[in-house]
């Protein structure tokens, strides 16, 4: 099992990491004391295959524990589901100590960080993810919220849970299309921070499709260990954090568009790294053989590098220009500079945008 701490002061918290980790009782007990009442959050796809297992493990710790499950989908990650959730811990009577546990991919990740943040104006959480893309990123970090239908992940809050349990045994449930997703995300952090891994990558993307446990282990602890590094620099993202966000300004922009849960996530980042890397290629700041091979692991990876043909400049900046990292009305994007290094650019100009996205 690997270990990974996220250092916040007091509000630091371990992230672990191995296979078959739902029933290691010592990991919950790090997190959630005996006699505490829990509530596992989970969704109609994950809570029939692990629900009884993390209740069973939890129920050890002499704990009253009780299941929610949502439906499954970003469509449903709303203040509709926000308030569901909400409702039932009020109608059951629930204190300032109870515990959240978060047990799903990334839409069940946020919305329950963002319920305990606000219930009862803070409750603990621990983080359970069951995808790859929640493992590597969205469960690190604190990042909590619900999408608007005028742009996701508009309403949240930053709010650490206190611990992130990850077991990759889970990913042998997660169908191919939610596994590439998820690789979206891995690759990202190649791109931005590490050269060598988006080597590593390179020679083992094969590999991870084919859920490989030592090759699954060394990428997601990867992964967790940039993040926990880039979150503990700047938690709130005033500054470095913001590279996190490489082709989700774009990625965003196609999931509003397109109706949140038709286009996974992930599958968006892609496309939106990609169309990042080309306004980065017309800027000067990244060389063509670079956007290449940036391209070469996003379809090797079995992901899109096109935008949809239904989106045009006019579908993208619409969404962009209400991207949070706008400021003072500049829309910011997250460019590659390198294989390895990122920036910040708040001075693209339209008509540079205009032809990457009409390419």
């Amino acid at each position: 099992m690997e270990r990974i701490n996220v250092n916040l002061d007091d509000r630091s918290y371990p992230i672990s990491i191995g296979a078959e980790l739902f029933d290691n009782s010592a990991l919950f007990a790090s997190a959630i004391s005996a006699g505490k009442q829990v509530v596992v959050v989970s969704n109609d796809t994950v809570a029939p295959l692990y629900a009884d297992k993390v209740i069973a493990t939890i129920n050890s710790l002499s704990c009253q524990v009780a299941l929610l499950s949502l439906p499954d989908g970003e469509q449903y990650k709303t203040l509709d589901t926000f308030n569901h959730i909400m409702t039932f811990l009020l109608e059951g009577n629930y204190g300032r100590d109870v515990i959240l546990v978060a047990l799903g991919g990334g839409v069940i990740g946020d919305i329950v960080g963002f319920a305990a943040a606000s219930y009862q104006r803070g409750v603990d959480f621990i983080q359970v993810p069951t995808t790859l893309l929640a493992q590597v990123d969205s469960s690190v970090g604190g990042k909590t919220a619900v999408n608007h239908r005028l742009g996701k992940n508009m309403i949240g809050a930053f709010y650490q849970p206190k611990a992130v349990i990850i077991d990759n045994y889970c990913l042998h449930t997660l169908p191919q299309r939610e596994l590439a997703a998820g690789l979206a995300e891995v690759i990202k952090y190649g791109i931005i921070a590490d050269h060598d891994f988006f080597v590593w990558l390179e020679n083992n993307i094969e590999r991870l499709h084919a859920l490989d446990n030592e090759a699954l282990c060394y990428a997601i602890s990867r992964c967790c260990q940039i993040k926990a590094d880039v979150v503990a620099a700047d938690e709130k993202e005033s500054g470095v954090r913001a590279l996190l966000n490489l082709g989700h300004t774009f990625g965003h922009a196609i999931e509003a568009e397109m109706g949140y849960g038709n286009w996974l996530h992930g599958e968006a980042v892609s496309v939106g790294t990609i169309l990042a890397a080309h306004t980065a290629a017309k800027q000067g700041l990244i060389s063509d053989a670079d956007v290449m091979r940036i391209i070469a692991l996003h379809q090797r990876a079995n992901l899109p590098v096109v935008a949809p043909d239904t989106m045009f400049f006019d579908d993208f900046i619409k969404h962009m220009m209400r991207d949070k990292k706008v400021l003072s009305g500049q829309l910011r994007l997250v460019l590659p500079t390198s294989i390895g290094s990122a920036e910040v650019v708040a001075d693209v100009p339209f008509d540079v945008l205009q032809d990457v996205i009409g390419r």
